[in-house]
Order: structure tokens, then sequence, then C-alpha cells
């Protein structure tokens, strides 16, 4: 048994003796699925990650707050470097199931969802997440650790200046942050919305980006949901800050890749990971220099 599933396995919120089983997916934690006493639960084991920003009290209070919100199941019990969730019977969605207009439609509204109602419910001190504070932190970080990609880090930071400025002022909300499609569970019946890793205050821009890219949304529904999000057509100034926004935010991917390589101890591709990411940048990139 790993140290992981050890750690699972001794919570002391369990019943009795408790046998982890893998539940595969996660590339910041290490998470498990738990039968005891007759019901199923999700363990997230996991300390701090200071390089990616991941601050496990600030997860604990948004998945809190997203479960009052209706958004997220329900903590069970916390401790330090382990929470334990209620289990959602259903399955995580695809990219390709998120390019369908019908669920991007309950996609969207989950996520207005985030970004209005859980500030009502969050207690305690709350992270910010400023992509662009974020990369210039990544870009430290990566020449600390003498990355492979050292030589390259000079035009990548600064584009992300350029990027910075495009964006300009915003407003802020209560962002999730990661919105890739396996952080959507569709149990036939609703959609809850889970991993509150990165969750923080944010520009609107930055999930909007992310979910576009995330999940390789075409040009028209890109539109549609802007538009939709902002409940007014997209203008020549609106187009060009989201634009801006969404090349940050895989901008930022690839060099949490990058990161990840030097740091994480996950089995996990991290080297194909920057690869494709660094890709999509560019590809993002050049359409916004077209704006």
């Amino acid at each position: 048994m790993s140290d992981a599933s050890s750690r699972a396995a001794g919570l002391p919120y369990w019943r009795g003796p408790v046998n982890p089983e893998p539940l595969g997916g996660g590339i910041t934690n290490v998470n498990f699925t738990v039968d005891d006493a007759g019901r199923r639960y999700v363990v997230r084991v996991g300390d701090d990650i200071r390089v990616h920003q991941i601050m496990r009290f600030n997860e604990l209070a948004a998945s809190r707050a997203a479960h009052a919100a209706g958004i997220s199941p329900a903590v069970v019990y916390a401790e330090p470097g382990a929470i334990v969730l209620e289990f959602v019977e259903g399955r995580t969605l695809e990219p390709e199931d998120v390019r369908s207009r019908p669920m991007l439609e309950q996609v969207l509204d989950l996520l207005v969802r985030c970004h209005r109602e859980m500030p009502r419910h969050f207690r305690g001190p709350v992270l910010a997440f400023w992509v662009f504070h974020v990369l210039r932190d990544y870009g430290h970080t990566l020449r600390d650790g003498r990355s492979r990609m050292v030589e390259a880090l000079p035009g990548l930071m600064s584009r992300a200046e350029q990027l910075e400025q495009a964006v300009g002022p915003i407003d802020v909300v209560f962002g999730h942050n990661d919105l890739l499609a396996a952080n959507f569970i569709d149990d036939g019946k609703r959609l809850w919305l889970i991993d509150w890793d990165y969750a923080g205050l944010n520009s609107p821009l930055f999930d909007l980006g992310g979910l576009a890219s995330n999940n390789e949304l075409d040009p028209d529904d890109e539109t549609w949901l802007v538009e939709r999000y902002f409940d007014h057509p997209m203008n020549d100034e609106l187009r060009y800050r989201y634009a801006g926004m969404k090349c940050a935010s895989l901008l930022r991917e690839a060099m949490w890749s990058m990161v990840s390589e030097l740091h994480s101890k996950l089995d996990f591709d991290y080297r194909a990971y920057t690869r494709e990411n660094l890709g999509r940048f560019e590809a993002a990139w050049r359409d916004f220099r077209t704006l």
C-alpha cells in the first residue's frame, strides 16, 4: 500500500477498516474512492504545492462554499493534507461533451453560479489567482530549477507582458480557474463542478478562455459563450481582451507543465503535456496577433 493510500485508509472518519481504491485522472493530487458502512466517498490526499500556489486551506474553503452554493458534493471530513467528500455517481465529461451546445449551456450556467454565488458562502481568507503573477513566478521557478526550457523564457515572458496589457482592467469574480472537462461530472440529472485546487478571485475572462481552450471550442461557440455570459454582443474591445486572456490561460498550462517536469512525482508524461500546450499557445498567439 502506498503512503497516500495508507494515509487515506487511516483517517479517523471511517467506521471500520477500509480499502482505498485509486481514482484516476488527477495530475496534482492523489485521489481514492472508499466504501465505508454502505456509503462511498472520494478522498483527496495532497499537501500544499507552493510552486503551483496551491494552498489546501483555500481548496477546503472553496469546496465547502461550492457545496453550499449547490455546485459540488459535500465535504464530510478534512484534516491537513486530506479531504473526504461524498461520492457522486456519474461520468466525467470529455471535451467533445462540452462542445455540444446543450451541454455547453449547462456548463455555462454552472460557471455563472460559481462566479456569483460562491462568494456568499466562502469563509475565511481567500486567495487570488492572477494568471500573470503565476506566469512570472513560474518563470523564476524554472530559472531556479535550470529547466530545459530556460532559453525560451525571455520570449515567453515578453509575450505574457503584452497579454497582460491587452487584458487591461478587470472585474473580479470567484473563479474555478481549472475548467478541464474532467472537472465536470454528469449524474444524469445535473452537472457538478469539482476540484478546487486553483480556486480564487479572478477575472471571468480567465474561466471563459480556459473553458474554450481546454475543450477546443470552435469560434462560433466561443462567441456564443462570451456573449451569453456578458449578455451583450461581442465588440472589438471585448474580443481583444478575451483573446489575450485565452492566450494567457494556454501559456499558463504550458508553464505549469514545465514546472511539473521539475517538481512533480506523479506518474504522468509532463514533457508531452508541455509540448501539446505550447503548440496550442502558439496557435492562439498567432490568432491574437491578427486582431
